[in-house]
């Protein structure tokens, strides 16, 4: 693993950290990458249940290193997916488990299209969120444009993606952004923890969750019902159902196995 990405396993929680400190977290391609494989390695792996993504440092990061990026920017794509990358704006590949991302400091540009792309966001209470593109003469790559549309209604997102403004967390807990502020330096702790209580869950059970959620704010509530009827005979069989229904009988904590 790249050196600007840090990795670590806690149980069933995966915890992915940015640790360019020097340049602020700002993502050069290796560091992308190596972010990019991180997902695709937490996406493999069966014992893996949540992942907290994270940032080393006082800044969670500065955006896109331009100067690394701007003649990736020529091309048709300038953020390819390598073999076992899973795209960490999720738009050419996807998770299928859950992430809870937080952010402290310094959240610029890409900081934002990764929150939009995580499933429970968190900041500390001194972030400073920003989509600059507009200032440098492109526009967001990473989904903002139709993400945050859809968290925060259209004139809300078009005041800070139009004008490149920053806003802090009051305004990024208003917008849908982010769903908790936390005092500077309990954000990862709280991440943590809320990424333990989903791991406790049946995992089948939170990715069918999270992929009837999605079909539904894709293609609908009709798609989403169709679906569901599919997928449920699968989850009924399942080994995590029967443990559920056996700890509710017997009144104890469930012990979920992923099967």
């Amino acid at each position: 693993m790249n050196e600007s990405i840090t990795t670590q396993r806690r149980g069933h929680v995966f915890l992915i950290g940015l640790n360019r400190v020097a340049k602020r977290n700002a993502f050069d391609p290796p560091m992308f990458h190596a972010l990019a494989r991180a997902y695709g390695e937490y996406e493999r792996d069966a014992e893996l249940w949540c992942a907290v993504v994270f940032a080393h440092g006082d800044h969670f990061s500065g955006g896109i290193d331009l100067g690394q990026y701007s003649e990736r920017f020529q091309q048709p794509d300038a953020f390819p997916m390598g073999e076992g990358e899973v795209d960490p704006f999720g738009m050419r590949s996807r998770l299928t488990k859950p992430v809870v991302m937080t952010a402290q400091g310094i959240s610029y540009t890409i900081a934002v299209e990764m929150m939009l792309a995580a499933d429970i966001r968190l900041a500390a209470s001194n972030v400073r969120f920003a989509q600059l593109e507009v200032g440098r003469g492109l526009y967001p790559l990473g989904g903002a444009p139709f993400r945050l549309v859809r968290e925060a209604g259209w004139g809300n997102a078009m005041r800070w993606l139009l004008t490149g403004e920053e806003f802090g967390a009051e305004e990024a807990l208003r917008l849908g952004l982010i769903q908790e502020i936390t005092a500077p330096g309990e954000q990862f702790n709280r991440a943590l923890a809320i990424a333990g209580r989903v791991a406790e869950q049946a995992p089948l059970g939170v990715r069918a969750t999270l992929k009837s959620a999605r079909i539904g704010l894709e293609h609908g509530e009709r798609e989403a019902i169709a679906r569901m009827r599919e997928d449920m005979p699968a989850i009924l069989k399942s080994e995590d159902f029967a443990e559920g229904v056996a700890s509710f009988r017997e009144r104890r904590k469930a012990k979920f196995a992923g099967r």
